[in-house]
């Protein structure tokens, strides 16, 4: 059985990890009876952290807000991970907080472990910030917002605003989502959630987002593997970014085409040595570039606009030849 002091530390390390834990399940892993779990938690809030009690069968144990902040518990990879977040943010990523980033990060180096500290000095050391241009920044509020919808299993609602394809502002929806995961790609912010009104999966930048309070009911988390995540952004994201599309049937196996295209792209097999795929661009000649580059014969089945700037380009790369 733990000492009691070591614990304590433990049942806040737990407490910290998950938001709602019942009292058996705390007792399990600790390995001690519900009423030491009781008694351990009066100890708790003695020192300033704000464990709130649910009685009943389906209560438990949650770690509330306070009116201050106590000392958070935090492994090793953890604290490196907040310390190179916040240097991240310090660099703009977050719009509003850089010089609160700034602030936490000298906090934080200053009681990080010796060999921690050179971890976390190695990485902003061998790295460079290099600004991307100008690009649309995410509120700060509104990942927190996003944040805490997740972590407590709640519906969000908030206007959205669509990609216009054309840089002025696009239609705004109302959404009712239940969010799932965020996640960071190419220097945005993306929210993959379940649509509640469209009844699928979704994927929203949140730059685009409006959050609305207060939040909806509470939701049992529907099963998505976490590889299907990131593929699920990447495949949102750029489909969503094209201005122009076509469907292109190639004269190679669906297993041969996919590994040369991005996620974006739906394949779909077309006999066992022919698929059919939706491929798209900014624009026909953008496209053209790209299925030349890809060496494999192909049929345009749909798009007039990238036929005409196929012949286009056949017949420069013959006068290019010195062909007549």
């Amino acid at each position: 059985m733990l000492e009691t002091s070591a614990r304590l530390l433990r049942l806040l390390g737990l407490l910290q990890l998950h938001r709602d834990w019942t009292g058996p399940a705390l007792a399990e892993r600790l390995g001690v009876s519900t009423r030491t779990i009781r008694t351990d938690v009066e100890r708790l809030r003695t020192l300033g952290y704000p464990v709130v009690a649910t009685p009943g069968a389906a209560g438990g144990y949650r770690l509330g807000a306070g009116s201050s902040l106590p000392p958070l518990l935090l492994d090793d990879e953890e604290a490196v991970a907040v310390a190179v977040g916040l240097a991240t943010a310090a660099n703009g990523a977050v719009t509003g907080i850089e010089e609160t980033s700034v602030r936490a990060l000298a906090k934080l180096e200053q009681v990080l472990p010796s060999r921690l500290r050179h971890r976390v000095q190695a990485l902003t050391a061998a790295t460079v910030h290099v600004p991307a241009g100008p690009r649309p920044t995410v509120d700060a509020g509104v990942l927190t917002a996003i944040a805490a919808a997740i972590r407590a299993s709640e519906r969000l609602r908030f206007d959205y605003e669509s990609y216009s394809g054309t840089g002025t502002s696009g239609t705004v929806s109302r959404r009712d989502v239940e969010p799932h995961r965020l996640a960071h790609w190419r220097g945005h912010w993306y929210l993959v959630a379940w649509d509640t009104g469209r009844r699928n999966w979704r994927t929203f930048r949140a730059d685009r987002m409006t959050p609305r309070t207060p939040n909806g009911p509470r939701f049992a988390a529907r099963p998505i593997p976490e590889t299907d995540v990131a593929e699920r952004v990447q495949r949102g994201v750029g489909s969503a970014m094209w201005r122009y599309r076509a469907r292109v049937r190639f004269a190679a196996p669906a297993a041969d085409v996919r590994a040369r295209m991005p996620l974006a792209v739906e394949i779909e097999p077309d006999g066992p040595d022919h698929c059919v795929a939706h491929v798209g661009s900014d624009t026909p000649q953008q496209l053209t570039s790209y299925l030349g580059l890809l060496d494999v014969d192909f049929e345009v089945l749909d798009a007039p606009e990238l036929s005409a700037q196929l012949r286009a380009m056949a017949a420069r790369f013959q006068r290019a030849a010195g062909e007549q």
